[in-house]
This record gives structure tokens, sequence and C-alpha cells, in this order.
């Protein structure tokens, strides 16, 4: 394990959850922002990424499990992500959609930007979210977070808006 909130374990995914990868990341509505659902290869490009990001950062994208039934129902956690020619560390999340609207983003969020402070000592993290994913921007707000500037990534060429928001060590 790696975090505990009140209602969640966040631990270090495992090939044993890909399963629960997958319904998450083969869901349509789930994966809008990304315009579409991933199919099984991309769900395994993707585990196997978080994989290579805690042996080369220490962290990445963490299964986020209920404490109260053991069910993996999310990921969040920390990961280096290009801006502007920059990599910057990010709070990323997504859940399962039976588990949206319940606060479970937000609590694992808030605990990831305690983490990228008290742990890794970074005296910034940020999450760079779509425009149009008005629920993640909440979860941003909800933490502390502030917009901070706006830039179009291409993304299965698609144009895509995208704001970079920020908090700051001590400012939030």
């Amino acid at each position: 394990m790696v975090l505990e909130t009140e209602r969640l374990y966040l631990r270090e995914l495992n090939e044993n959850d890909f399963d629960a990868l997958c319904e998450i990341l083969t869901d349509e509505k789930t994966m809008y922002a990304y315009e579409g659902a991933f199919d099984r290869h991309e769900v395994r490009e993707w585990l196997d990424r978080q994989l290579d990001r805690y042996k080369k950062w220490g962290f990445g994208l963490w299964a986020v499990v209920l404490k109260e039934t053991g069910e993996v129902i999310g990921q969040c956690g920390l990961t280096m992500q290009p801006w502007n020619e920059t990599e910057l560390l990010e709070i990323g999340y997504l859940f399962l959609r039976r588990y949206w609207h319940m606060g479970y983003a937000t609590e694992a969020a808030a605990a990831c930007k305690n983490y990228a402070f008290e742990v890794l000592n970074a005296d910034e993290v940020c999450s760079i979210i779509r425009d149009t994913n008005i629920a993640s921007r909440r979860v941003a707000e909800r933490i502390g977070m502030v917009p901070a500037e706006t830039r179009v990534k291409r993304y299965k060429n698609v144009d895509m808006p995208h704001i970079r928001y920020f908090a700051a060590r001590g400012k939030s």
C-alpha cells in the first residue's frame, strides 16, 4: 500500500489488475475525454506504462481500492507529463462510472497531492485536464488547484484544449 485515506487504499497496480483496468479504460463514457474507449491492447500498454513508471520514478498511477469491499474502483496517482517542452508532476485520476459523484476521486487526488508535497518534496503539482471534462476540473478545484494556462493537445487526430491546474507548496 502506498497511501490510505478514510475510505480508500492506493497501491501499485499489478498484473492482477488488468481486468479491473479493462473495465475502466474500455468504457466509452468513462473515456470520453480521450476520444473513446481503449481496446485490450491499449489497456495492456497503459498497465505496462504504469509498471515502468514505478521502476523509473517510484510512482505512477495507483490502483484505488475501496476499503469496504476490496474492489479496485479506479486509479489515481502521480505521473510526469509533458507540457510546453518540459515535464510536470501531475495528479491523474480515472474511476469506474458507478463510483462517480461519491467523492472518491477528490479523496484520492487530495491524498496524492499531499504525497507529492510531503513525500516527493515537490514545489508544485498539477492536473492537465481537457476543457470539456467538467467533473475532473471540479476535482482539481476541490483539492485547491487553480487554472494556470490552456494549450491544445492533439490526440487521436483531434485538437483538444487542455487546462493546466496547479497547486504550489504552502499555497493551497
